[in-house]
C-alpha cells in the first residue's frame, strides 16, 4: 500500500528539480525496469501488482530497498503515462566520472541544444543499438531523467554514459589538445555518403531549430551533411529530425567500419 507522503515523494521526482535534489528518477514499464536492474542501477523502491512480482523473477544481483506492492488505482496516482504498467521503479542516479581521454579511440555522440525528451531518448538508443558508449549534452539540452526521456530509451539509458558539459570547453580541448576528429553537421559540408569518415572522433548534432551553435564552429574540423535525392531537387523537406539525422550519420559511419573489416 502507498501512503500519501510516499505518493507526494513519488510524484515530486516528475520535477527536474526534485530529480536534482534527491537523486532520483522513475522509471515505468516491465521491461524497462528489468532492463536497468539487470545493468545493475541500484532501485530505491519498486511500486508493482501482486500480478507482476507474481510473474517475474529479479535478476541476480538486483538491488531494490523496498519492494511494494500496490494496487492499480494507486499506480494510476504515481504514473507519468496515461494507461499505468504494471510496475514503477525509483531509481538512483547513476554518476559517472567525466574524462575526455576516455573518449579517444571510441566514437562519440555530442549533442547541442536537444530541447525534446522524446528525441533525446531515441538518441541514446540509436547510440546503443550503433555501440556507442558516451554522449556529452549541453546544459541547455533536456533532462536525462526526464520520464519521457527515460520512457523513450527503452533502458539503453543504463549501458549508455550520458554527461552534461559546457560544450566549448569539451570541443576545444578534444580538438586543440586531444586531437580528435570533430564532425559536425553543416548544409555547406560535405557528403556523408562520399566524403572520408573515421572509425573514432565527436559527431556533434545540433537542435532543428536552430542547427549547431556559433560558438562550437571553430572546434569542428570535419563538416559533413546528409544528401536528399535526387541531388539537386529543390522541394523536399526543409530538415530532418535531429533523432532520424542522428541515425542515418551513425549507421554510414558504422557502415564504412564494416567495409573497411572486409576489405582489410
Amino acid at each position: 500500500m502507498l501512503s500519501k507522503n510516499k505518493i507526494k515523494f513519488i510524484n515530486s521526482l516528475k520535477k527536474k528539480k526534485h530529480r536534482t535534489e534527491q537523486g532520483l528518477f522513475i522509471a515505468e514499464g516491465s521491461k524497462l525496469v528489468r532492463e536497468l536492474l539487470h545493468n545493475g542501477l541500484n532501485a530505491l523502491m519498486l511500486c508493482a501488482t501482486t500480478h507482476w512480482y507474481n510473474n517475474h523473477t529479479f535478476p541476480p544481483g538486483a538491488k531494490v530497498s523496498d519492494r511494494l506492492e500496490v494496487t492499480e488505482k494507486e499506480l494510476q496516482k504515481i504514473s507519468t503515462l496515461k494507461t499505468p504498467p504494471e510496475v514503477l521503479g525509483v531509481f538512483y542516479i547513476p554518476a559517472p566520472t567525466f574524462h575526455i581521454e576516455d573518449f579517444s579511440g571510441k566514437l562519440s555522440l555530442v549533442l547541442d541544444r536537444i530541447s525534446d525528451p522524446g528525441n533525446l531518448g531515441t538518441i541514446i538508443r540509436l547510440a546503443d543499438w550503433f555501440g556507442i558508449e558516451h554522449m556529452i549534452c549541453s546544459h541547455d539540452s533536456v533532462d536525462l531523467y526526464n520520464p519521457k526521456t527515460v520512457q523513450s530509451t527503452m533502458g539503453s539509458i543504463a549501458r549508455v554514459r550520458v554527461f552534461y558539459r559546457e560544450l566549448t570547453e569539451v570541443l576545444k580541448t578534444g580538438n586543440q589538445q586531444m586531437g580528435f576528429n570533430v564532425f559536425g553537421t553543416f548544409l555547406e559540408g560535405n557528403n556523408l555518403y562520399t566524403t572520408e569518415l573515421a572509425r573514432e572522433g565527436l559527431i556533434v548534432m545540433g537542435s532543428e531549430s536552430h542547427g549547431i551553435s556559433p560558438e562550437l564552429h571553430p572546434f569542428i574540423n570535419r563538416h559533413i551533411y546528409i544528401p536528399s535525392y535526387p541531388a539537386g531537387q529543390a522541394a523536399t523537406a526543409e530538415s530532418l529530425n535531429v533523432s532520424m539525422a542522428t541515425g542515418i550519420i551513425c549507421s554510414e559511419f558504422r557502415r564504412r567500419e564494416w567495409v573497411d573489416t572486409v576489405d582489410g
